[in-house]
């Protein structure tokens, strides 16, 4: 699995930051648990949490763009995109990936990115911090997006 050789990160001083959760709908057994895991997090470092939920991936950039606007003082963006037989895929993922980056560099606030990109609904559940998965992206994304809020706010 790609969690391997994942970083220790100190979320300890996260009491307090805002951080908005942006879901798409697609794929709900495994959008749910990456929420759950997400907030999870959010709960035990403290923040302020609101949970936003958006038809899909494509949608993830442009609300997440709101929030931090809104005064979010960080986004996790939370998404599942499965390949299927068309370049569907690759162009949803692109858009996806590119809108979020675009979203943090212009707002200069942190976007945790949870958007898993799966050959198919099993690497998808293997992900998302069920039972018997072996990693837990809405965690992950919710820790890097505290932990970045923190350097962010220390320089």
């Amino acid at each position: 699995m790609s969690g391997h050789g994942a970083p220790s990160l100190n979320i300890s001083k996260a009491q307090g930051l805002a951080v908005t959760v942006v879901a798409g709908l697609w794929h709900e057994q495994i959008s749910e648990a990456l929420i759950a895991g997400a907030i999870r997090v959010l709960d035990e470092a403290g923040a302020i949490t609101t949970i936003v939920r958006v038809p899909g991936s494509f949608e993830l950039p442009v609300v997440a763009e709101a929030a931090l606007t809104a005064g979010a003082d960080a986004v996790v963006a939370l998404g599942v995109i499965i390949r299927g037989g068309t370049p569907h895929f690759e162009y949803v993922s692109s858009a996806a990936t590119q809108g979020l980056t675009d979203v943090a560099l212009r707002t200069g606030k942190p976007v945790g990115f949870g958007v898993l990109t799966l050959d198919d609904e099993q690497q998808g559940l293997d992900r998302a911090g069920l039972p018997g998965s072996q990693e837990d992206k809405g965690a992950e994304a919710a820790e890097a997006a505290l932990q970045t809020a923190l350097v962010l706010r220390e320089l």
